[in-house]
């Protein structure tokens, strides 16, 4: 795994997952690979490889994007916007964009969006 802080040891990334992941941009709503993507495994960073989600943490929200209601712990970082009005997620390893983080919505008991850009994540699955 590429955990390192140096970013000479990230991933080479294309203009679109530079656009999102270092300009915080959003990719276009239903067109992430991901967002239906129900096999089990492990979401990792795009840019540095790190775990970032569970499968069995993945829900339908039908919003467009890939959606989570808990993280795995310690690898994400939330920080306000700064309109205030919505909190990013980042990779809490090397701080690449991940999309927004939603609450109260009542989607599940854990009442928490992660509304997480496919194109920020690759996913692993598991080999069983």
């Amino acid at each position: 795994m590429n955990n390192s802080k140096n970013k000479n040891n990230y991933n080479k990334l294309t203009k679109e997952e530079e656009y999102v992941i270092i300009e915080k941009g959003t990719e276009m709503p239903f067109s992430g690979e991901y967002e239906h993507e129900n096999r089990k495994g492990v979401y990792i960073c795009k840019r540095c490889n790190a775990p970032l989600y569970k499968s069995e943490d993945k829900f339908d929200a039908h919003c467009g994007w890939p959606s989570f209601d808990q993280e795995i712990k310690g690898a994400v970082k939330k920080v306000p916007d700064p309109d205030g009005e919505r909190t990013e997620i980042q990779c809490a390893n090397c701080g690449a964009h991940l999309g927004h983080v939603f609450l109260g919505e009542g989607f599940t008991k854990r009442n928490t969006r992660h509304c997480v850009n496919s194109i920020s994540m690759k996913f692993i699955q598991d080999k069983n």
